[in-house]
């Protein structure tokens, strides 16, 4: 199993801790506009309705942003703790092309492509 090269983690790292930086700053503005819609409770039941819905639509993508970001966290303590870029599946190295387009991936392509196949036969 060869190792990843020191620069291609720490590349890694720099987008990491960017889009993390991206993520929290979408976090802070989705829920001030959730605070002021709710706020603005007037309206007919046409506005409420399109209100409700925009609220839903902002909470679905909190949680979206809360589980990118957690992946972002595991990645970074992965770094620290010297196992990052190792595919939690097969136990290779994930590919660099990989890991620089989603530097929080747990998974190579083969990794993903069991765990797909696992999934779709006990979903059964």
């Amino acid at each position: 199993m060869s190792v990843l090269s020191q620069a291609l983690i720490e590349e890694c790292k720099a987008k990491l801790l960017e889009t993390k930086m991206e993520i929290l700053n979408r976090v802070r503005s989705n829920q001030s506009n959730l605070r002021n819609s709710a706020e603005d409770r007037g309206g007919d039941e046409t506005d409420q309705a399109v209100r409700n819905q925009a609220e839903t639509e902002a909470v679905v993508t909190q949680e979206r942003l809360r589980f990118q970001l957690h992946e972002i966290e595991v990645a970074l303590a992965k770094m620290s703790d010297g196992t990052y870029g190792i595919c939690e599946e097969t136990e290779e190295v994930i590919e660099a092309a990989r890991l620089k387009a989603i530097p929080w991936t747990r998974l190579s392509i083969e990794g993903a492509e069991i765990r797909e196949q696992l999934e779709r036969r006990y979903a059964r």
